[in-house]
């Protein structure tokens, strides 16, 4: 059996080791902001993540609508019938005055200089009647929503012809 002082002892070791109140303070303390901070870096992550969603969402949608623009596009151009047409520019106005009222943009114009991050190029012509790199036709408009290309549009770029050796 240990003595009395060797419990002593003992008992004075563990409150030497025993952090003091001061300490467990500053301990919880660091613990609470560490977990405060961590909750808060959670939820804007959750909202990075939920706007990243919600833009893949829309941008799908989008990209279905635009199958009916371009739909529409080529019916204007196939038809004959003035009537007919006339109706399909109305519908045609009217889903684009939606895509504008969303921020929807098109992009891929002729002339302008061809950038591979807006446009895909499927096609290349030989000519020196525009500049080098330029966009000589437009396949397919692309589109975009501020600064996410939700299509590329598909076009058709002006090189300089190779001299012949």
């Amino acid at each position: 059996m240990p003595s009395s002082h060797e419990t002593e002892q003992e008992e004075q070791q563990q409150r030497s080791r025993a952090p003091s109140e001061d300490e467990r303070y500053a301990q919880l303390e660091d613990r609470y902001l560490r977990a405060l901070a961590d909750l808060d870096n959670f939820r804007k992550r959750s909202a990075r993540d939920t706007e990243l969603r919600i833009a893949d969402v829309t941008d799908g949608l989008l990209r279905s609508w635009l199958e009916v623009v371009d739909s529409i596009e080529r019916a204007l151009q196939l038809t004959a019938d003035e009537r007919a047409a006339a109706d399909l520019r109305a519908v045609h106005d009217q889903i684009q005055a939606i895509l504008d009222r969303q921020g929807v943009t098109r992009i891929g114009v002729p002339g302008e200089p061809f950038d591979p991050g807006l446009h895909e190029a499927v096609g290349v012509v030989p000519t020196v009647e525009v500049p080098d790199r330029a966009i000589v036709d437009v396949a397919q408009p692309g589109y975009a929503v501020g600064d996410r290309i939700v299509r590329p549009a598909q076009v058709i770029v002006a090189r300089r012809p190779q001299p012949e050796t």
